[in-house]
Order: C-alpha cells, then sequence, then structure tokens
C-alpha cells in the first residue's frame, strides 16, 4: 500500500510547492496564496475555511442519495446530532430541505427554483415564436410567468398591435392570489405550499384540482375586473412545474368560458416549449 500511496502523495506534495502551497503533517494542504482560502486533502474532501459551508454542504450530499432520517444523516456525515438537527431545519426554513410524509428529510423545491432560473435563457430563446404564434392564432396578448418568492413575475411577453388589450411588461410583478397563471404555478407545488398559497388567494383547493385533471387554467374577472385569461404549464426535463404560457384581455372579447375556446391552443404552446426544454436538455 505504501508504494501505490507514496508517489502520490510526494507528487501532489511537489505540485503544490511549486503553486506556493504548503502541505501538513496530517495530509492537509494549505495554499499559501492569498487568493485561495480553501484546503483540500488526499482523501478528497473540500474545506472552503468556513465551517459551518461546508457541514452544510454534508447534508446536502447525504440527501442526494434519497430520504434520511436524522440518525440517518448523523450516520452518513458524521455530524454531531444537535448540529446536523440544525443545519437540516435551518436549510428546510429556506425550502432546501423539505419532509416527506414519514417525516423523513429529503431535498426541498428550492433547488428545482434554482434550476428552472438556470434554464431561463433556454426557455426564452423558445419562447419568442410561440408567443408570437398564440397572438397571430388568438388575437390576446400572450405572456410567460415564472414563480419568483410569492410572486410571479413576466419574463416573455407579446402584445396586440392595437385595441383593447391586457398589456403586461416584460419584468412585471404579479400576485401568486389571482390569475390563471398563478394558479398553474399554484397547482403541482408540493402539499404544504399549496396549502399556504391558498390561504389568501381568490381561487380553491377544487379548483386547482381541476387544473390539474385537464392541464389548464383560465381566470374571469379574477385579477382584474374586466380581465381574463388562459394558462397552461410548462415543464422542465424532470416534469416539473417551471413556468405558466398565457393569453389574457378583455372579458368582454374573449367571453364568459374563454377556456372552452383558447385552451387546446395554449396547452400546445405549453406543449412546445417542454419538449423544446427537454430537446435542449438531452444535447447538453
Amino acid at each position: 500500500m505504501t508504494s501505490l500511496t507514496q508517489p502520490l502523495a510526494t507528487s501532489m506534495a511537489d505540485e503544490r510547492q511549486r503553486a506556493g502551497d504548503e502541505m501538513h503533517d496530517d495530509g492537509t494542504v494549505t495554499s499559501t496564496m492569498a487568493a485561495d482560502a480553501i484546503e483540500y486533502t488526499i482523501s478528497g474532501e473540500i474545506h472552503s475555511g468556513v465551517g459551518v459551508l461546508d457541514k452544510t454542504v454534508k447534508i446536502l450530499d447525504a440527501l442526494e442519495s434519497g430520504p434520511a432520517t436524522l440518525g440517518q444523516l448523523v450516520s452518513a456525515t458524521g455530524l454531531a446530532r444537535p448540529t446536523a438537527h440544525r443545519l437540516a431545519i435551518a436549510l428546510e426554513r429556506h425550502r432546501f430541505v423539505l419532509r416527506d410524509q414519514h417525516g423523513r428529510f429529503v431535498l426541498g423545491s428550492r433547488f428545482a427554483e434554482l434550476a428552472a432560473a438556470a434554464g431561463e435563457d433556454r426557455l426564452l430563446t423558445a419562447a419568442g415564436p410561440i408567443l408570437q404564434t398564440l397572438l397571430d392564432r388568438t388575437g390576446e396578448s400572450a405572456q410567460i410567468y415564472r414563480r419568483q418568492g410569492d410572486q410571479r413575475v413576466c419574463i416573455a411577453a407579446v402584445e396586440r398591435a392595437s385595441g383593447l388589450r391586457d398589456s403586461i411588461p416584460v419584468g412585471a410583478m404579479l400576485s401568486m392570489e389571482a390569475g390563471s397563471a398563478a394558479q398553474i404555478l399554484l397547482a403541482w407545488e408540493d402539499s404544504e405550499r399549496l396549502h399556504q398559497g391558498l390561504r389568501h388567494a381568490k381561487f380553491t383547493a377544487a379548483k386547482l384540482a381541476a387544473v390539474r385533471k385537464r392541464g389548464w387554467s383560465e381566470s374571469v374577472n379574477e385579477r382584474e375586473e374586466g380581465v381574463c385569461s388562459i394558462s397552461a404549464p410548462i415543464r422542465n426535463a424532470s416534469g416539473q412545474v417551471i413556468a405558466a404560457i398565457s393569453i389574457s384581455g378583455p372579458s368582454g372579447r374573449m367571453g364568459n368560458s374563454p377556456g372552452r375556446r383558447y385552451a387546446p391552443l395554449v396547452m400546445a404552446a405549453g406543449k412546445y416549449l417542454t419538449d423544446a426544454l427537454l430537446k435542449a436538455s438531452s444535447v447538453r
């Protein structure tokens, strides 16, 4: 064993010395360069120099393999039980960790939100032509919304050139308490977030159940008097809803049941963008 590991240790020591690093007797290598505060060990662990961050990453690494009880987290990470518990609870409050129906810790929805934000460029690249097609076929303004905390943000939009229209600029922040896009962005959330979202919403749990069943939503005079909209989900490669595609306009022109007329077009647009994201993911 010594004959195999000694050349590796010697090689690492030589390389670190050339880079201005120092190897300690315990095998830890510390960079002596002021800009590099990261410590490496021969075992492959990375120490950032910020202990609480390294311990938090251990928790997340352990949960990457699947749900875990507190005892399993302690065994997997080597952390003291109070430390593992404190960090897991803190991660839960920030939604990086959730509890499943058995009370085990699992990776939370915040990662999906960050992944959605990272994939937004790919969505926007494909979105322009589809929104324009929706406008051409329906005669109504079209938008894409993504959830951002307790609100939703318009990340892409096209508008009618003239006439009465629902004008929502890119970057506009709207409530998650009303509107067909809010229904889509909430309908497939985990039970805890869904329950929280319904506390002040103008729609009900029964309405969201119907949205999940049929795959689209509509609102009439819900977000604003005289305005109606129809929305459908856009999903990522994992099947998670990351955005909502919508058309909106005056209820006097779109009618009291706009979904009957426009839902197939909006759903087709959502499916096209979902397929585009899946294709983009598969070729990376």
